[in-house]
């Protein structure tokens, strides 16, 4: 399973694409604007971008360009449109694209880009996961389970985010904590999703259907305030 971000203005392409890309079992991120897209690249660190040329803040080969002059571009992105010339396909090539899909998009050209795409992922070093620390010296390889920094609130943390293993693969290791993360904070805000999605700065829509990829159990969690 691989985690893909869908970046489109339009509400009907991103809900298609993320039933298609669903259906083949990758988890599905999704951003209507330049804005979004680079907090949900920030958060979820994608395997792969579906990004369209033609948004309303900054334009899809804007926002490629500035990923490419600040070292952000170390995952493929297939760019999308229905209006952009020759011209404009080149360009979004030269500056790191993988490929261009022309709207409508067909299922079979998007999976087969996509498939493409993740074969030639590159293998880059992630930036460490913010608030872990290892629980031995850096200088040695880090393969037994580190822990979370100390809080006073620690004995009422899930189990999951009390221990994190990084001895699993990486997806299923961010898997894992961002279960936890999601917990944690249902946990501090008595289930409550407006809080929590108002704390993690996620939709309503968009932080139930990641709570439901992930696996998290809401009837734990206090009825009252979901």
């Amino acid at each position: 399973m691989a985690t893909i971000l869908v970046v489109d203005d339009e509400l009907g392409i991103r809900d298609l694409l993320f039933e298609i890309l669903n259906d083949e079992g990758h988890q599905v991120e999704l951003a209507e604007n330049a804005a979004q897209a680079r907090n949900a690249r920030a958060a979820a660190r994608p395997d792969l971008v579906l990004l369209d040329i033609w948004m309303p803040d900054t334009d899809g080969v804007t926002l490629l360009k500035e990923w490419a002059s600040t070292g952000l571009l170390n995952m493929p992105v297939i760019m999308m449109s229905g209006h952009a010339t020759i011209e404009t396909a080149v360009q979004a090539t030269r500056i790191g694209a993988l490929a261009f899909l022309e709207k409508p998009i067909t299922m079979q050209k998007l999976l087969k880009a996509v498939d493409q795409g993740l074969a030639r992922k590159p293998i880059l070093p992630e930036r460490p996961i913010l608030g872990v620390v290892p629980s031995q010296p850096v200088s040695q390889p880090l393969t037994s389970s580190v822990m979370v920094q100390a809080q006073p609130a620690a004995s009422r943390l899930p189990a999951s985010v009390q221990n994190f293993d990084l001895s699993q693969p990486l997806r299923e290791a961010r898997d894992t904590f961002e279960k936890a993360y999601f917990e944690f904070h249902l946990a501090q805000e008595g289930g409550s999703m407006t809080r929590v999605a108002e704390k993690t700065g996620l939709e309503r829509t968009h932080l139930y259907r990641k709570l439901k990829q992930l696996g998290v159990d809401l009837s734990r969690s206090k009825r009252g305030g979901v």
